[in-house]
């Protein structure tokens, strides 16, 4: 099998919050459209945390979480050790990694494209994400969308690895 597509799935403030706790400070319905629409039927890369913060298991997609403890087991999920050993699980032409912030970290470079939810907002949040870097990143397609009923304005943005 050739290299498979990673992809980071990631909403972002535009103060860097990705998280507060174990929550996520906004609550975008069309973002979660979008995240079930472009993850369906793919493996999902996640940390322990994520998984817990899942409302449950997810339909029509397989969940790894990438764990150090040992002894940690998820109703439903594989469990993997290590970035390579949960690419093997994953096994598939396209692999999605959902977060948190050491999981995308542990991946950054290791990804092909980057589906990012830019919110238009400052939140408090205790779990950050710097921008990505433009010497490495560049963004293909933007798709903005005003602020509405109390939600805040938010981008779907993709970015792709520069190549060389």
């Amino acid at each position: 099998m050739n290299h498979p597509e990673i992809i980071l799935f990631i909403a972002r403030a535009d103060n860097g919050v990705i998280g507060d706790g174990d929550t996520i400070p906004w609550r975008l319905p069309e973002d979660q459209r979008r995240f079930k629409r472009m993850t369906m039927g793919k493996p999902m890369i996640m940390g322990r945390k994520t998984f817990d913060s899942l409302p449950g298991m997810l339909p029509g997609r397989r969940h790894i979480v990438l764990t150090r403890d040992k002894d940690w087991e998820g109703d439903g999920a594989d469990v993997a050790s290590s970035v390579e050993n949960a690419l093997k699980m994953a096994n598939a032409p396209h692999i999605v990694v959902i977060g948190g912030a050491e999981i995308y970290n542990a991946f950054l470079d290791k990804a092909d494209r980057i589906e990012l939810t830019e919110v238009h907002s400052n939140p408090k949040g205790d779990i950050k994400m710097p921008a990505f870097d433009e010497t490495v990143w560049e963004e293909i397609t933007r798709e903005d969308h005003e602020a509405v009923n109390g939600k805040p304005g938010y981008s779907f943005v993709t970015l792709k690895r520069k190549i060389g």
